[in-house]
């Protein structure tokens, strides 16, 4: 074979093997290549089970597959057996001749009364033997058989190679499977609606109504103050719903500028505006078959909820600047802090938008309304900042709780959980004291938390808090509570008497 008859050979080789991801499908393509270049009457990629040591044809040209099945070896048997064993090619110049050549198959005897050649060498991952590939050919005195073994050796390496890249792209592929479904996992546990925390009546009824639209296809809309948890509750109708398994696209509209908010929504074709240079999928696409979340609904002008209105209706879209209609299978669930009644009577938002959106509303409580919840949620920010900064502490002490108690929280959840990851960064003894906690709650006119009070009152209110806690670490034993504090036994007693503290409820 010619040199440029061999880069072609190659070449063809090469291509066929990248062209499918499926192994079998190119190894298939190699062997007709074989025949068609070096007129090759049989072709064969024998694998070893390396667990049994058994050899077994994989692939075959020109060979029944009843027959493919009896072409099995042990190491060292046959001519297959003995390549794969030893490593190294074999070239049987007459078959009819060489008595190690067992022809298992049956499929090998003389053509036309011709003799056959046979070519067999081993595939190499490394120093690791996988298998081999074998051809026959008509004898042909004028046929270098040295110079067909040097091609076919060539061959098995760019198989090997082949079937290593394979494997990587085969295991990535698995183990990125694996970390989808431990994230997806992750994201329905943690918005399962029994994760989010309350337990007041209100929340109660938060609970219900999750539960009840979840499963459904309906649109939903959430409403409530900024920071009351609209977005945990959208998360959880969606990660408990039969689309949990499909996109979740979260979008804040009033993030966006009115000039953007279209195509982010629905996509735009190139040049349909000043620096559209390519097409873009909008959320909608994205999300198709899916959920979308419109956080801030309130906040997109008329055209765009012109056409939100729409695809609501029609479940159809086109993109900015194009004329194609796109169909969009998603369920839509919005959010918002506004007013839309209002907007529906200034005209900043569309009556017959409002009604297609409020079809099941949800109303998330301020926190000022879920008092009984106020210490749940601080205990649950406590012990999850004290984790993140690797903090041993472990409760709030008595004024501190009554500060968060009686603050009016207009920041809701959001502002408590900031409040909590500040105490924590600054606590250094393993409890939040009132101290501990930011300047807004400490302050009267802010959250009318203090008494109308002097220093000498401010100063009786700390020492009171270090007695109590004192007696709380020491479970009311007065001798370690004085310790505690490095002071004396009878200034202890005589301190708690005058703030009416009794060390024996702390025993």
């Amino acid at each position: 074979m010619k040199k440029i008859e061999k880069i072609t050979l190659f070449y063809k080789i090469s291509k066929a093997l990248n062209e499918h991801l499926n192994l079998e499908e190119s190894l298939y393509k190699v062997l007709d290549i074989l025949s068609e270049s070096m007129e090759m009457g049989h072709g064969t990629i024998s694998i070893l089970n390396p667990l049994t040591g058994e050899i077994s044809i994989q692939i075959a040209h020109g060979i029944p597959k009843k027959a493919m099945l009896k072409g099995k070896y042990k190491l060292g048997e046959g001519i297959t057996g003995e390549s794969i064993q030893t490593g190294k090619p074999i070239i049987i110049p007459k078959i009819s001749e060489e008595p190690k050549f067992l022809n298992k198959t049956a499929t090998r005897k003389k053509t036309n009364r011709k003799e056959l050649s046979f070519i067999c060498v081993p595939v190499k991952r490394g120093e690791k033997i996988i298998g081999a590939v074998s051809v026959d050919k008509i004898y042909d005195e004028s046929y270098s058989l040295e110079n067909g073994k040097k091609i076919m050796s060539v061959v098995a390496t760019m198989i090997a190679t082949h079937v290593i890249n394979l494997e990587t792209i085969n295991i990535e592929k698995e183990r990125l499977k694996k970390e989808n479904k431990r994230l997806q996992n992750e994201l329905e546990t943690k918005y399962k609606f029994k994760y989010i925390i309350g337990k007041s009546n209100k929340m109660r009824e938060v609970f219900r109504m999750i539960s009840q639209v979840s499963g459904s296809n309906t649109t939903v809309l959430i409403r409530g103050e900024s920071g009351t948890g609209k977005e945990l509750v959208a998360n959880s109708i969606h990660y408990n719903s039969l689309r949990s398994k499909q996109p979740f696209i979260k979008i804040n509209c009033a993030a966006l500028p009115s000039t953007l908010i279209e195509s982010e929504l629905f996509g735009h074709e190139k040049g349909s505006f000043t620096g559209a240079i390519y097409q873009k999928q909008g959320k909608f696409e994205l999300a198709h078959n899916g959920t979308i979340f419109l956080d801030e609904i309130g906040s997109i002008d008329l055209e765009a909820q012109a056409k939100l209105l729409r695809v609501l209706q029609e479940k159809e879209f086109e993109r900015v600047g194009g004329r194609k209609t796109i169909k969009a299978n998603v369920r839509i669930i919005a959010a918002t802090n506004k007013n839309l009644e209002q907007g529906i009577e200034d005209e900043s938002f569309r009556g017959d938008l409002y009604y297609r959106l409020n079809v099941f509303p949800i109303y998330m409580p301020p926190l000022k309304e879920r008092k009984t919840d106020i210490l749940l949620l601080a205990d649950f920010f406590l012990e999850k900042y004290s984790k993140e900064n690797k903090k041993e502490i472990k409760r709030f002490s008595t004024p501190g709780i009554d500060m968060l108690m009686s603050y009016h929280w207009p920041g809701n959840v959001r502002e408590l959980e900031s409040c909590i990851e500040r105490a924590v960064l600054v606590s250094n003894d393993g409890v939040i004291h009132s101290y501990d906690l930011p300047p807004t709650l400490q302050t009267e006119k802010e959250s009318s938390t203090m008494p109308a009070n002097s220093l000498e009152k401010a100063l009786e209110n700390l020492e009171k808090e270090m007695i109590v806690d004192s007696l709380k670490k020491s479970w009311g034993n007065i001798t370690q509570a004085a310790k505690i504090l490095d002071t004396s036994i009878r200034k202890f007693s005589y301190k708690a008497q005058k703030h009416g503290i009794d060390y024996k409820e702390y025993r």
